[in-house]
């Protein structure tokens, strides 16, 4: 799943004094590392970056935070599925 608003969530932290390794035990992680990877965003001038979080590990950061899953993330879709959709359109 892919960050939705890496400001939110930086916000939401702030707001309830949620540490980056206290969010990252809470996704089930050992490290803060990819939370602040996260947090930093991935962009191709920023290699090691990430986007986007396992849907068990997005669930239980959102939960930790007190917010709903889509506040947070939204589902990556893959080329498959859209061309699948895309089919299944046309062939209606």
């Amino acid at each position: 799943m892919q960050l939705r608003d890496r400001d939110k969530l930086v916000r939401l932290m702030d707001i309830q004094g949620v540490s980056q390794r206290e969010l990252a035990v809470a996704a089930g992680w050992r490290s803060h590392t990819y939370i602040q990877r996260l947090i930093k965003g991935a962009r191709p001038d920023r290699p090691g970056k990430v986007n986007g979080v396992n849907p068990k590990a997005a669930a239980r950061i959102a939960r930790h935070l007190g917010v709903g899953i889509d506040d947070l993330f939204v589902t990556r879709l893959s080329t498959d599925t859209v061309q699948s959709s895309k089919r299944h359109r046309t062939a209606a």
